[in-house]
Order: structure tokens, then sequence, then C-alpha cells
């Protein structure tokens, strides 16, 4: 038997009653005095201890290190354990380090307690993270890798996202310089139900340059020359960086010379000297200049140069009026289109020259107060109308080419610089043309003579009919008032009908009233038949027939012939005067005469 039945059972032998009996020292071995002492002992021990209980955060000290936990104590009945992979972001730690951790659990199937520094570096964190989301407050961060759109980023534990908008104000192509790096952000984002944070390093240097601008823009003044940095070009102009305010640099305003694009200029990251032209009210848009910063290229020029004298230049823009010559630095003269050519044609400019071209050119005018200058090329040259006279006499026969048309002639070009005009009226004898393109076509070869010419007015008068004999002195004779001839009526229409001859040169007209047959019907469009010549004129080339009156002399005639026995039966008057028609008479020659008597 044990010691402590024995004690019982000697207790029993002394006759002890069973209520008087001591169970706690039958149970513990230990007397009152002693158990008294045990319980003294466990409550100062107990007192000296953590109350732990799960997730609680506590700050440990790291009493020892193995190949994969760090031995942590808490101050509690054992020590934790956690893994050396939660400490990653800290390298150096070492013994005796003081760590907070989380009581993940108090004990696992070991027995061992179990503790967690992520956790409770986590749940801190986030606390932190809100803060600085609320007060602004800026924290350094380390850039622990890059991701899509932009970079996770160690905050306090808690990884956050930087987009790649917010890395920089400017684009940044090359993410991955900023990997391993420690930088300041500032949290601008928190989305606490998925526990997101985003963060910007952008704001923070917006921040430093909104300060460094006002300051700049406070000291700026028209006038002021600064140095800037090239941040961007267009192609209207270049924006200058100056140390944190932009300033635009006009394409006009780069340089005294004509400047296709401001990169023929400058390049992007190139330092150059402005100066401030003008500014707004707030002075957030600056105006700057370069070329201000040089002599003015008119201020250089040649005192000597005067109108008459010739230059060479280069050809910079070209217009449709005309070319912009370059005939100094910064200095360019405008040859009109009018000074290229003696022609009076005018064409585009870019039928004589093209950008680039060398070119010589007269100073036609030059005006130094207003710095401007006008040039021409065809002065180069004689002018073709000095000795007109001898090349183009009145009567004197030439080939020209037709240039263009006009409503009432054709402009016909003997050779540059001297045109003549065909009134319609000197293309032909016989045709009626309504219009010079019924005639000839643009670029034809046409022979004309000179018909009158006016050096003064530098005017030609040509004409083509006259280089032929007027057929209509001939068709005076033939085609006499009384004549008879074969005709075809080519036209038929309200007023009358037009008829050809076999000379396919004339045609004349017969009014409708003398249309009609001896049977009573009228000539239809394509009949053949007898017409007697009424009137001719040939100074308005006009022949007026008709048909009835060839049936109705014979009438007459008989007429006549019957009447002479009878005294009281007049003679008959003469056909002619009866059927004879005047211009006026016919209303579809009125018109006509109109005109012919307007010409």
């Amino acid at each position: 038997m044990s010691e402590t039945t024995d004690k019982a059972v000697v207790l029993l032998n002394q006759n002890v009653a069973p209520e008087q009996f001591d169970w706690d020292s039958f149970e513990s071995g230990l007397d009152a005095e002693a158990r008294q002492e045990k319980s003294d002992l466990e409550e100062i021990y107990n007192g000296s201890l953590n109350n732990l209980q799960d997730n609680d955060v506590l700050i440990g000290r790291v009493v020892r290190l193995t190949d994969k936990e760090a031995i942590v104590d808490i101050n509690f009945k054992s020590e934790g354990v956690i893994s050396l992979n939660e400490f990653r972001y800290n390298q150096g730690l070492a013994v005796g380090d003081e760590v907070e951790v989380m009581v993940d659990r108090r004990e696992d199937k070991s027995g061992q307690l179990q503790l967690s520094h992520k956790k409770a570096r986590t749940l801190k964190a986030w606390d932190r993270v809100n803060e600085l989301h609320d007060t602004g407050e800026i924290v350094n961060g380390f850039v622990k890798s890059r991701t899509k759109g932009g970079m996770i980023v160690d905050i306090h534990g808690i990884e956050a996202f930087l987009p790649g908008s917010q890395i920089d104000v400017k684009p940044i192509k090359d993410y991955d310089q900023f990997v391993g790096k420690t930088m300041e952000f500032k949290v601008v984002k928190i989305n606490p139900e998925f526990k997101n944070v985003v963060v910007s390093h952008k704001g923070l240097i917006e921040a430093d340059l909104e300060g460094q601008k006002k300051e700049i823009i406070g000291q700026l003044e028209k006038g002021q020359v600064l140095e800037g940095t090239v941040k961007n070009i267009t192609s209207y102009g270049v924006f200058v960086d100056l140390g944190g305010v932009d300033g635009l640099i006009h394409i006009t305003d780069l340089s005294w010379s004509r400047v296709n694009h401001p990169s023929e200029i400058l390049e992007d990251g190139q330092t150059v000297k402005v100066v401030i032209l003008d500014f707004d009210d707030e002075k957030t848009r600056i105006q700057l200049g370069m070329k201000q910063l040089e002599a003015h290229p008119w201020d250089a020029l040649s005192a000597d140069l005067k109108v008459g004298d010739r230059v060479k230049g280069k050809v910079v823009v070209l217009a449709d009026y005309g070319a912009f010559v370059e005939v100094a630095p910064g200095v360019e003269g405008l040859i009109h289109v009018s000074e290229m050519s003696w022609s009076t044609h005018l064409r585009s400019a870019g039928d004589f020259v093209k950008v680039g071209d060398e070119v010589e050119a007269e100073i036609l005018t030059l005006d130094r107060e207003d710095r401007k200058v006008s040039l021409g090329m065809k002065q180069l040259n004689q002018d073709p109308w000095s000795n007109i006279e001898a090349k183009y006499p009145v009567g004197s026969e030439h080939t020209g080419t037709v240039r263009n048309f006009t409503n009432f002639g054709v402009f016909v070009e003997l050779e540059e610089g001297i045109d003549g005009l065909i009134y319609i009226s000197d293309l032909s004898w016989t045709k009626k043309i309504k219009h010079p393109s019924e005639f000839c076509a643009v670029g034809d070869k046409l022979k004309v003579v000179v018909l009158e010419l006016d050096t003064a007015a530098r005017r030609l008068s040509l004409g083509h009919k006259q280089l032929l004999e007027n057929p209509w002195d001939k068709f005076e004779t033939k085609y006499a008032e009384g004549s008879v001839h074969a005709g075809k009526a080519t036209e038929v229409f309200d007023k009358g009908a037009q008829v050809q001859f076999e000379d396919a040169e004339v045609e004349a007209f017969c009014p409708s009233r003398l249309l009609e047959k001896e049977d009573g019907s009228k000539i239809k469009k394509g009949e053949d038949a007898q017409f007697k010549v009424i009137e001719f004129n040939k100074e308005f080339k006009r022949v007026v027939v008709s048909h009835t009156g060839i049936f109705r002399d014979e009438e007459k005639k008989n007429v006549r012939d019957n009447s002479s026995n009878t005294s009281s039966v007049k003679p008959a008057s003469s056909s002619n005067n009866e059927e004879k028609s005047t211009l006026g008479d016919l209303d579809v020659l009125a018109e006509l005469k109109k005109k012919m008597e307007g010409n």
C-alpha cells in the first residue's frame, strides 16, 4: 500500500469521525500550512503571467533563433513559436529584438504555444493605414514587385497598390527601375470591405511642384530671361519646363527663319534659354520666345540693297498666289504668281517653282519700316511687248494656241506673254456660232491674222475668218432677190423654217405663212422644194425666202393677162412688193436685228 493509504488506515484506527477527516491533506499529501504556502506561491506566479486570449496582440522578445523558427517570450507559461517566413521583410532579426505577435493558438496538438507576427503586424498596420488615410500623412513604403497596371508596395505589412499613373508626373516606361526601392507615399483610397489600399507617389511630387510653381510664378516678369528644359514638342510649338511651371514657345517664336516643324529646331530634354513674352492674370499660361533673344534679321540687312537689285534665295513656302523666298536669314520676299511670267494666263505658283528651289529674282518693292519686300522673276527676261509692233504688225499672219474661251470670243496665245482675242464674229464667215467651243478646243493650234494692235493697253485683236475670201461677195450675186433655188427645210418650227441651199454655208429663213404649198398644205421638215429669194442682206448675212410666192406669181400673172383686156380691173402690184418681208415683220428675226444693231 501507498503512504497515503497507510496514513488513512492510521487515522481510522484512531477512531476519527468521518466529518472531521481532512480530505485536502489526504489528496494533496500536504498539511494545511503547506497547502497555504503553495496557494500563495501560485497566486504570485499567475499574477506575473499574461492572461492570454486568441487574437490578442502582444509585444514579445526573441529569445532564440533556429533555422526555421523564432522562439519568442511573451511572459506566458511557455514560450511561443513563429515561422521565420514571417520575418522575410526583416533580414536583420536577432535575439533580444522585440516584435509584435498575435496568439494564434494557445496550444497545438503537441502543447506548443503558437504565435503569429504577420497577423499582429497586419492588424496593427490596417489601423495605421486608416489613420494615414484620414490625416493625409506621408508614409514610407517598400516597392515589392511589379503587377498589371502598376506596382505592389508594402505599407506597414499591408500590400498596397500603386497605379502606374500615380508613380510620377511624367509617363513611366520602365516600372522595374522602382522594384526594391523604399519611397514616400500617400494613402489615397481604402476599400474596407475588400481590404484594398491604393497609394500615390505622384501626389507628393505634384504638391512639391505646386509649391515651386507658386514661388516661380510670383517672380515672373515680362522680358525676363530664364533657362528651361524642353518638355514636349507639338506641331504648333514647344512646351518648356521652367522648374515646376510650363511655358509655351509658339512655332513662330522659335526662329526668325521659317520653321515647318519645331522638331527642326529643338529636341526633348534640351536645355534652352527663353524670354517671357506674356502671361495671363493668374500666370497659368506663359508665352515664351527664343528668337527674341537674337537681333532681328532686318536690322542686319545690307543698307545698300535697293529696288531693282537682283537677289538669290530659296523657296520656303508655296501657295497658289505666289512663293515666299528667303533672301537672307529671316528675311523673306513674296514673288506673286503674276510676277513669275509675262504670260497673262494666271496659273498656280507651283507651275513655276517648288519648295527648296534656289531662284533669282529682282527686288520690286522694299519697305524697311514695315519689313516687307516683293520680288519678280519675269523681270529677268525681256518684256515681249517691248517690240510688239515689229513682231506682230497689223495684217501679219501667225499660228497661236487656244488658251481659253469667253462667251464673246477666244483667247489665243501667240507666245508667252502675248495673247490676242478673236471675237466670235471673226471666227467664220458662214457658220452661226453660239459659243466658241463649237468651233475649236483649248490647246488647238489656230491660224490668225492681226486686225488691231493697242500697245498702250497691251491689247491685240485677231481674226480667223479674214484668212479666207468672204463667200458672201459671190453669194450676193447668186442669191439676188427674185432668184429661185432648190432647197431643203432642215428645221421647221412655229414661226417658220430653216432652209439649206446647195451652198452649205448659206442658210435661209422662210416665214411660216410662206411655207404653204399650192395644195394648201405646208412644207415639212426634210422636204425638198423650190424657194424664191425675197430678201438678201450681205451685212447681216441674212437670206429670207418664200415657197408660196412661186405659184402665186403664176396666178397673178394669169390674172394680169386676163385683165389686160378689161379696163375696169387695175393691174396687180409687183409680187416682190407683196411678199417681201422686212426684219421688223418677222418676230423670229427681231431679236437678231437688235443684236446686230448693237454690234
